[in-house]
């Protein structure tokens, strides 16, 4: 039976106790680990979000009560115990932080019971994700995820320090905003008062943080819960937090220096790992060019190579065609795998067509001199010499082509370059490559919907040299855009803002948008525009994924408290569900109830 905890008050967590408390009175309090029952000695693990703590139980000094009680714990029991702090004179747990000492238990209280869980609470235990998330709370119990979200409050609290000192004000923004579809999809709430009308989730806090810009808040940020309703991957969630900031009278490098500085800090005191500043950059085109991807990890050499020039006079129509079409031929140099296997080689083939190759030429060049070629039939020996000279060749190694479109090409030896460095152990995992990709394409073409749309945003502002393009050449319009880059991943992001009226109109007409559009979706911002807006620029951080790097976890899910699964559901409490017919007559809401069922 469960007892009060009247009188007593918690003194330590299990950790904060140590050697140096020897001999005093302590209580302690928390979830029974495990119990040992040695006969005349009962010795209980207790654990709370610290740690872990040895209880000792002895039969001869202990009341015949408080024995029992003890005799009668099992896992996950909360208990409340007090005692005199001990060096242990056995079994000392190097492991453990209070290894060392034990608490010799005088009182002891059970102030809650617990049914047997249906995983150990321990972090070594592999459970399946299903069972995990749908008793989450239990989970949440263990040792990795407790550490992971103890993180994550590390890292939000010494940002806010920073961002103070750095001038920088919180404000929040609504949650409840107009909807203003451009981009992904928006998660809807209706509204009672207003039937047939609704609210729309942020998908970002883009808009209202501009206009915080224009009330002459100059420096702002916010942790900021945001929500897109979008398929799910491993580093995405329908509702997620963002580290978001916009700063008024400054250009790009005063962004990336505030940046890098918070960076640097977040990752030493966290982690103690040093940033080397200045952070490397690349521009967007230089990075498609090398790595075949706007957020490259660069922790590993196999850059792409052009050959498209060394192979403009062959005869091979795989080649010809691409050239012909205003593709290009690219290539991969595996260095060492010359030697692979044909299964393996068709393997990576396949790789590539689920990136929207039709094939992938290759070329072996094997440590014994000889040379095999799934092409070498199509091309004079000179040409397979030179190709061979500007992939930079050597006995050993295979070398791997792509030939289509550019962001066809790009897509499959981006992501080849990618597979094949994990599967060969290419990647030095200890490296903590960061680098800043800037100078984004403006517009890029929606072949669905035929016209262009913002690549970022609609209020990015182009680079100042490109703005001659916006209107004879939208595609090749250049931004003031610039995201953060981890070891491939892409950390956060962010632009200058337009903050004058004729670029912000040939902006729009850009993205096919007529003015009446334009003020239809986003009046209230360019209206705010027209009373004196300060030149500014943004950034906001994705920090469920900036967790993840810095817990060394593979998913988001591991680094927040109540994630959902890949449909956006959430196991442990059911939601989404359904509602009482009342609300949705109050709501004037109509459920299709035969299109929801099939």
């Amino acid at each position: 039976m469960a007892e009060s905890m009247a009188g007593l008050s918690r003194s330590h967590r299990c950790t904060e106790i140590s050697s140096q408390d020897i001999g005093k009175t302590v209580t302690v309090m928390g979830w029974v680990q495990k119990r040992r029952n040695l006969g005349s000695l009962i010795f209980i693990d207790l654990r709370d979000r610290s740690g872990i703590l040895q209880l000792v139980f002895d039969e001869e000094t202990l009341s015949e009560e408080n024995y029992e009680k003890a005799n009668s714990l099992r896992n996950e029991f909360v208990v409340a115990a007090t005692g005199t702090v001990s060096k242990r004179t056995a079994a000392i747990n190097e492991n453990l932080k209070t290894g060392d000492i034990e608490i010799l238990v005088d009182d002891l209280r059970i102030l809650s019971e617990s049914d047997t869980p249906p995983f150990p609470i321990d972090a070594n235990q592999t459970v399946k994700d299903e069972v995990r998330l749908k008793y989450r709370y239990l989970d949440l119990r263990r040792p990795n995820l407790q550490k992971n979200l103890m993180i994550r409050s590390q890292v939000t609290q010494i940002t806010r320090n920073f961002m103070q000192k750095e001038g920088f004000l919180e404000i929040e923004t609504p949650i409840l905003n107009k909807s203003t579809p451009e981009g992904a999809r928006d998660y809807l709430v209706p509204s009672r008062v207003h039937p047939g009308k609704f609210y729309a989730l942020p998908q970002s806090p883009q808009i209202f943080k501009q206009l915080l810009m224009c009330s002459g808040y100059d420096r702002y940020f916010q942790i900021a819960k945001c929500f897109r309703d979008e398929d799910l991957r491993a580093d995405r969630q329908p509702e997620f937090t963002q580290i978001d900031m916009e700063l008024s009278f400054v250009n790009q490098d005063d962004v990336i220096g505030v940046n890098e500085r918070l960076l640097k800090k977040l990752f030493k005191e966290v982690m103690d790992v040093d940033v080397q500043l200045p952070i490397q950059r690349l521009t967007y085109q230089e990075a498609m060019d090398r790595y075949g991807s706007d957020k490259p990890d660069t922790r590993f050499g196999m850059e792409l190579i052009n050959v498209s020039e060394t192979v403009s006079g062959c005869d091979f129509m795989v080649f010809k065609g691409a050239l012909e079409n205003n593709g290009s031929v690219r290539g991969l140099n595996a260095a060492g795998l010359g030697d692979l296997g044909r299964k393996k080689i068709d393997a990576f083939v396949d790789f590539a067509k689920d990136f929207g190759a039709k094939g992938l030429a290759y070329i072996q060049l094997k440590t014994d001199g000889t040379v095999k070629s799934s092409f070498a039939k199509f091309m004079k020996e000179e040409e397979m010499t030179a190709l061979i000279e500007a992939m930079d060749g050597k006995p050993g190694d295979l070398l791997l082509f792509a030939a289509d479109k550019d962001s066809v090409v790009f897509d499959v030896l981006g992501n080849l370059r990618l597979e094949i460095g994990k599967k060969y152990d290419m990647i030095d995992e200890s490296l903590f490559n960061f680098l800043w990709v800037t100078e984004f394409p403006l517009l890029e073409w929606n072949e669905d919907q035929n016209r262009y749309q913002a690549m970022h945003h609609p209020f990015t502002m182009p680079m100042e040299e490109d703005l001659q393009y916006i209107e004879s050449d939208p595609g090749k319009v250049r931004a003031q855009a610039y995201d953060i880059v981890l070891n491939g991943t892409e950390l956060g992001g962010g632009s200058v803002r337009i903050h004058q009226n004729h670029v912000q109109e040939q902006m729009f007409q850009a993205l096919g948008f007529s003015m009446e559009d334009a003020y239809e979706r986003f009046g209230f911002l360019l209206n705010a525009f027209k009373y004196g807006v300060p030149p500014h620029a943004g950034l906001a951080y994705g920090l469920d994924r900036l967790v993840m790097w810095m817990t060394g976890e593979e998913s988001i899910r591991d680094v927040i408290a109540f994630p959902k699964v890949k449909d956006a559901s959430c196991l442990m409490s059911e939601a989404p569900n359904t509602v009482d017919e009342e609300q949705l007559e109050e709501l004037k809401i109509k459920v299709d109830n035969e299109e929801v069922q099939e």
